[in-house]
């Protein structure tokens, strides 16, 4: 028997590339995305994208209100930041952080595998690349797998044992970019923009937010032309 994965599948470049190691390694694949209240839907068209793309089991969208917290740019009235430099974008936990985000979305992939009899989990976070996020780093993940251990009744009465992968963790962006080019990973279904310029039917990245910037470098220095059209 296909041993079976829940991946986290954004929309964005990471998690496109994260499914695809996954289904490298064998698994067969199960797509978790969230309709989370995020102030712009085009990440969830693109998550549907990629999943279909990349040819996975099934693909679930959980719809949550998270803009009932608050509390980030990405769901809350609160201007995305722009222009900023490399070094500040690597200082500090930024305003586009959603208060726990990861910690709420691996919890409900983890009653997902308990269900489905998956024990592996997915996901494209990047602790080197100026992440910021402090659900973005190995500790969390190696604490999230102990809590799963006790957490859940595969764990405490069958003592199935989940794993948080997290293969991107160590790689630049443009160790990213490169990886998904190996795996066939076509990044022009992706959407990586906070606050993405909508006109008429075009959908454009705004060029400047701290994920554009950090795309565009990351393809800059994979020697790639990024196929996502920019507004600037």
């Amino acid at each position: 028997m296909i041993p079976r994965a829940i991946v986290l599948v954004s929309g964005g470049m990471d998690s496109a590339v994260a499914l695809a190691e996954a289904r490298a390694a064998g698994f067969e694949c199960h797509a978790l995305s969230f309709d989370y209240g995020q102030r712009h839907v085009q990440e969830l068209a693109a998550a549907r994208r990629v999943a279909k793309a990349q040819g996975v089991a099934d693909h679930r969208v959980l719809r949550l209100d998270l803009r009932a917290i608050g509390g980030s740019a990405l769901t809350d009235d609160v201007a995305v930041p722009k222009g900023r430099s490399e070094a500040t974008i690597g200082t500090g936990v930024p305003v586009t952080y959603v208060p726990a985000r990861n910690t709420i979305f691996l919890s409900l992939a983890l009653g997902l595998a308990e269900v489905l009899g998956a024990r592996d989990l997915y996901v494209g976070v990047n602790a080197l690349d100026y992440s910021g996020y402090p659900d973005c780093r190995p500790e969390f993940l190696r604490a999230f797998e102990d809590l799963a251990r006790v957490a859940t009744a595969a764990g405490t009465e069958a003592g199935a044992r989940f794993r948080v992968h997290a293969p991107l963790l160590s790689l630049t962006k443009a160790g990213i970019v490169q990886r998904g080019l190996e795996l066939g990973v076509d990044f022009g279904l992706t959407h990586t923009c906070y606050d993405p310029v909508v006109r008429g039917e075009r959908v454009l990245a705004c060029g400047r937010c701290d994920a554009c910037i950090l795309r565009r470098k990351g393809f800059a220095e994979a020697g790639r032309g990024d196929p996502v059209p920019y507004a600037t």
